[in-house]
């Protein structure tokens, strides 16, 4: 395969130009664009080198089309992900959106993908999933958007967009086994998980599941050729966010992020690709690329609301050196981490280190992996390497993915990294600030509903508070007297990262703790309460902490807020007795994430807990098919 960087295919595409061999796409004269869309997985391709895959159809499309070796999604996990594919924009530009299943409203002006595409004169559909993590009705921006869309219901002569979701990898589908071709003793387990019987045939399980996906893209092709339309149609096949296995889906590793996307185009349209079928592109591509690329392929310009880059089309691509990620709240688990990769290293910025990576999640651990990961992590079994992630993180890694693609190596510290490390935290900085990363404001404040899509704004000084939460995040007991003079901030979002900022010193805020009182009888964000409330906690009077969270849970309106006390609670251990009751009245609002998180503090505090323990409402599972769970979750 011939190898090409951006900035090769840039050259490329130039050239082309310059020699006629470039046209734009005319009406009547436009390709189909057809999109052939995965869940939750890695490359576990033959075509990307993995020996154990057996993939005939997508190496196939890789040898006649275009491979893009490195490949990343927006965000860790689908919904997120999904909105950045919905609206080309990244998720923390547009609070809520950043956080997983959260109802972002789109701001005034905003149109969507399919939008774009029908006013183009395109025939869009959407067969199934959305998940579009904001207040998007499919109904009314697809032409179709159901189990039965498809590409063939358009009128005579329209082009198509069609999309096609399928379901077979879904991080469900390895809650059981699935067996075939790939047995347990084929897999070699990565250093970063313990060898288990349990996480191999969970590896096993997904090698087999995408064997089986590959059989269902196979099909989907054959409907083209069938209805002779493969010369007339670009293909797309993607990977909406990494893996399903431990320490990937939810998580700004590799295994988390990293994707596939292979992109056919037919002789016919040869002329728009960025190199010669068989390629492969190593430059660092984002799926927030993929809006813009489409829009590009049908002859419309991208709109301002989209941060990506159109891959290739009627103009020569702007080469991209690297590809951002995020994470905030998953599941019923705060957190906030951004990252960024040029394909060969990856930085990692933790922005509440005091948390393990590995908080139990309800729905994750009903994988067998994942429980079995915990409870070699209780047994204290684990190695180091493997320990990690049930621990505090430092706020800072880098990784030489060529030499140590397990990321185990942490380089941030240490004088072979320091060059790579300066650029790479610059690039990230650089990109948080270019997006205006919403990623500070508490989730439900009222901030969000002021900030979200509406960049620089004097009302979230996104400078400030990336340099507090920097600060925050070193942990250092020097900056006490600045983390107590930002208590009396009037912006909200500096409140809390002050807050924050005592909360991670532990006992050694104790000195701050007169400010903390003064600070909450005045206080009037939850969000921040629960925060002051916690740091009290955590520097030694944890009864006090416990009984302003239980008010908390009580008198509260936010089901946010109250997941966030709930989450408070869990980290003060066993002290958080008292306010059971509290948080067992929070999930009977009927919200899946505080049940979940209010059913592990309980059988945490009556030591019940074990990491088989079923936390996630299986009854769930039992009501719904298994379509429609997969759809839901």
């Amino acid at each position: 395969m011939a190898r090409f960087s951006r900035r090769t295919m840039l050259a490329a595409s130039v050239a082309s130009a310059a020699s006629g061999s470039g046209r734009a796409a005319a009406p009547g004269d436009r390709p189909n664009i057809l999109w052939l869309v995965s869940e939750d997985n890695n490359p576990y391709i033959g075509a990307y080198g993995d020996k154990l895959a057996h993939t005939p159809t997508l190496d196939g499309l890789a040898r006649r089309g275009i491979l893009y070796r490195n490949v990343y999604s927006a965000a860790p996990v689908c919904a997120p992900s999904r909105f950045g594919l919905i609206t080309g924009a990244y998720a923390e530009s547009c609070a809520p959106a950043n956080h997983m299943r959260a109802q972002a409203r789109l701001p005034d002006g905003w149109r969507t993908t399919p939008q774009f595409m029908r006013e183009a004169g395109y025939y869009c559909t959407n067969n199934s999933k959305t998940d579009y993590n904001c207040d998007v009705d499919p109904s009314r921006v697809w032409n179709e958007s159901s189990n039965d869309a498809h590409w063939r219901n358009r009128s005579a002569g329209q082009p198509f967009f069609s999309v096609f979701n399928h379901m077979t990898t879904h991080e469900s589908e390895v809650f059981r086994t699935f067996e075939g071709r790939v047995k347990p003793e084929d897999i070699k387990v990565p250093a970063y998980l313990p060898d288990t019987l349990e996480i191999r045939r969970d590896f096993a399980t997904y090698y087999n599941l995408i064997e089986k996906m590959d059989g269902e893209l196979g099909a989907k092709l054959a409907e083209l050729d069938q209805a002779g339309l493969t010369d007339d149609t670009i293909v797309f096949y993607y990977s909406d966010n990494g893996g399903v296995l431990p320490r990937s889906k939810r998580y700004c590793y590799d295994e988390g992020v990293r994707c596939a996307l292979i992109a056919y185009l037919p002789p016919k349209w040869a002329h728009l690709a960025p190199g010669r079928p068989g390629s492969v592109v190593e430059s660092p591509v984002s799926l927030i690329d993929l809006p813009p690329t489409v829009l590009a392929l049908a002859g419309q310009p991208k709109p301002p609301q989209m941060h990506g880059t159109p891959l290739f089309g009627t103009v020569a691509p702007t080469p991209q050196r690297y590809a951002f990620s995020m994470r905030n709240r998953m599941d019923e688990r705060y957190d906030m981490v951004r990252t960024v990769t040029d394909g060969r290293w990856r930085y990692i910025r933790n922005y509440m280190p005091h948390l393990p990576a590995g908080q139990q999640q309800a729905y994750a651990w009903l994988a067998k992996g994942y429980q079995s990961f915990e409870a070699e992590h209780l047994a204290g079994r684990l190695m180091p390497e493997q320990e990690r992630f049930f621990q505090p993180r430092p706020f800072e890694e880098l990784y030489d993915l060529r030499t140590d693609p397990a990321e185990i190596n942490n380089l941030a510290a240490a004088p072979a990294g320091q060059a790579k490390l300066r650029e790479l935290r610059r690039a990230l900085d650089s990109q948080m600030l270019k997006i205006n990363d919403n990623g500070f404001i508490p989730e439900d404040s009222s901030l969000e509903a002021q900030i979200a899509g509406r960049g620089a704004n004097s009302a979230y000084p996104l400078p400030r508070l990336m340099a507090l939460a920097a600060l925050a995040c070193g942990r250092n007991a020097a900056n006490l007297m600045a983390l107590r003079r930002d208590l009396g901030h009037d912006n909200e979002a500096v409140r809390y990262w002050a807050a924050m900022g005592l909360l991670m010193l532990g006992r050694g805020a104790a000195p701050a703790l007169g400010a903390v009182r003064a600070r909450l009888r005045s206080e009037t964000s939850p969000q921040v309460k629960v925060v002051l409330a916690e740091a009290l906690g955590q520097a030694g009077h944890p009864a006090e902490a416990v009984a302003l969270l239980a008010r908390v849970l009580d008198n509260d309106r936010s089901r946010r807020v109250k997941l966030q006390a709930i989450n408070a609670l869990q980290r003060l251990g066993a002290a958080a007795r008292p306010a059971l009751p509290a948080a067992e009245r929070a999930a009977a609002t009927g919200d899946e994430y505080l049940k979940n998180s209010a059913r592990y503090l309980k059988l945490k505090l009556n030591g019940h807990y074990t990491p088989s323990t079923p936390i996630f409402d299986t009854s769930t599972l039992a009501n719904l098919s298994s379509r429609q769970v997969r759809l839901r979750l």
